[in-house]
């Protein structure tokens, strides 16, 4: 079996930090592999061959960080040689160094999370591909662009990483949002063998919190709609993209984006939620095509004027709109002395808020909204006429 020993190599320099190394023997050969971890001569504990700190010393909390890094180095460097012996091949100290450098290579985390972005992108999982990519950038921001191995995560670096989130204004949901994909990327690593769970997780929070619906009653989406702004088009726009998902039912932002033409037909959209694939119908109003004859025909396939530019990255066309829009609704929340903020998805709930304080029935709003759950709401909701819904949806517009 091969022997794997912590070293030390003080500096040729007075009073500079010498380099801690490891030591790798099998068969009677040596060989040494350099680390980039520097400490002074006197924080090195040469019986104990680890590194030490006084309690206290000013650069306590980074020795420890040191100890931590070399005991999972060691432990690393030993599993890699227990493989190769158990695997029953011949093997040299020189192949237990390359095989460290290449995991260190490919399972950092920083290169873990690429690897999975890239595969996600390329099984389609656009949307997921695309906030492991936020996460990614997140955890990259909080590390300083540091890398680590994902065997060394830990429940100290996930409780910092939590406090600097909400040191940074974020809610625990938004911060949920960050560790439950970072928890996924470890599990996945788990799953795959690479490492063994130290479950870093144990004392952050990745549930969801429930939150308050920021439905928005008639009266303001009345303030809303009379506001005169035929003389601030970006502020004008984003009023009329509101208003219009308002109408459609509360129809959400993407949906919207990427519906087409042909949707539109007999005088209703007829289109598929992309979030669970139910088809809805919902009757075209005048208030709707008033809309849409405020603005030039889109050039492309799609109906709203939204993705307008044909050959676009239709994705990035649709994300740069929603966010854009969404500044100017906060916007126009302010011109109205409005305390909370406006979205596109506050539309969606102030139409189920409509309907509701119209008195019509949970199961017709749930239609008309496309309810999501696949049980219980499914069974009694597929009997009903479209019309029905229809009918509500005018009561509600007209109302406005």
């Amino acid at each position: 079996m091969a022997s794997i020993k912590v070293k030390y190599r003080p500096s040729t320099v007075v009073d500079r930090e010498g380099a801690i190394y490891y030591q790798i023997i099998h068969e009677r050969k040596v060989r040494q592999l350099t680390t980039d971890y520097h400490v002074h001569t006197f924080e090195w504990n040469e019986s104990r061959s680890m590194v030490t700190a006084s309690p206290d010393s000013e650069r306590k909390f980074f020795i420890v960080s040191i100890r931590e890094r070399i005991r999972w180095d060691v432990e690393r460097l030993t599993k890699i040689a227990k493989k190769l012996d158990t695997d029953g091949l011949s093997f040299t100290p020189d192949d237990i160094i390359d095989e460290f450098k290449r995991y260190e290579k490919e399972y950092s985390l920083f290169n873990y999370m690429e690897t999975l972005i890239i595969k996600h992108k390329q099984n389609g999982r656009t949307r997921t591909s695309e906030t492991y990519k936020v996460a990614l950038n997140s955890f990259k921001s909080f590390r300083k662009e540091e890398d680590l191995m994902l065997d060394s995560l830990t429940t100290e670096i996930m409780e910092a990483y939590v406090a600097w989130h909400k040191k940074r204004g974020n809610s625990p949901n938004t911060i949920s949002f960050y560790t439950r994909i970072l928890r996924a990327v470890y599990n996945r690593a788990v799953e795959e063998e690479i490492i063994e769970s130290r479950n870093p997780f144990r004392h952050v929070y990745t549930g969801v919190d429930k939150t308050v619906k920021r439905a928005l009653p008639i009266p303001v989406i009345k303030k809303i709609k009379a506001l005169d702004l035929s003389m601030i088009p970006a502020l004008d726009y984003a009023r009329d993209m509101f208003l219009l998902s308002f109408y459609l039912r509360g129809m959400s932002f993407i949906d919207m984006s990427y519906l087409r033409k042909s949707d539109l037909k007999n005088g209703s959209v007829v289109y598929r939620r992309r979030k669970t694939g139910q088809q809805l119908t919902i009757g075209w109003t005048p208030e709707m095509q008033a809309i849409i004859d405020k603005y030039p025909e889109n050039p492309t396939q799609y109906l709203l004027p939204i993705i307008r530019t044909v050959g676009c990255n239709e994705r990035c066309a649709y994300r740069n709109a929603s966010y854009n829009i969404n500044h100017n609704l906060k916007k126009i929340a302010n011109m109205i002395d409005l305390e909370v903020p406006i979205t596109m998805y506050v539309a969606r709930h102030s139409w189920a808020s409509a309907a509701k304080a119209k008195g019509i029935p949970v199961s017709v709003i749930s239609e008309g909204m496309g309810h999501d759950n696949e049980t219980t709401t499914q069974i009694y909701l597929a009997s009903l006429d479209t019309s029905v819904v229809d009918r509500a949806n005018k009561l509600i517009i007209s109302a406005i």
